[in-house]
C-alpha cells in the first residue's frame, strides 16, 4: 500500500475524533460559564469552513498540475468535507436568521 492511499480505518478513526471533539465542544460551554461567546464560535466556525475551502482549492489546483504526491481520491475526499462544513455554515446560518425574524416580529 502506497504512502498516498486513503485507509478507510484511518478514516473511520479520524471521523470519530471530530465527532468527540465536536461532542466535547458542545457539553464545554454549558460547564464553563466563562467560556468563548457566541461571536467567537460563529467567527472560529467561519474561519475553519474558509481553511478547508481554501485547503480543498489547492489539493484540485495541485491535482490539476499533475502532482504525483496528490491523489484523486484526497481531493474529492477534501472537497467533500470542505461542502459538508459549507452547508452545515449555511443551515447554522439560516437558523440564525429564522429566530431573528421570530423576535423581531414578537409583540411587546
Amino acid at each position: 500500500m502506497s504512502a498516498n492511499t486513503i485507509n478507510p480505518e484511518t478514516l473511520l478513526v479520524q471521523m470519530r475524533a471530530m465527532a468527540a471533539q465536536a461532542q466535547a465542544n458542545a457539553i464545554q460551554p454549558a460547564a464553563e460559564p466563562n467560556g468563548p461567546d457566541f461571536a467567537q464560535l460563529l467567527k472560529s466556525s467561519i474561519n475553519n469552513v474558509n481553511t478547508a475551502q481554501q485547503d480543498s482549492s489547492k489539493l484540485a489546483e495541485a491535482f490539476a498540475k499533475g502532482d504525483p504526491n496528490v491523489q484523486m481520491s484526497e481531493v474529492m475526499i477534501s472537497l467533500q468535507k470542505a461542502n459538508v462544513s459549507f452547508q452545515a455554515m449555511l443551515e447554522v446560518r439560516n437558523k440564525l436568521v429564522n429566530a431573528y425574524q421570530e423576535i423581531m416580529n414578537m409583540q411587546i
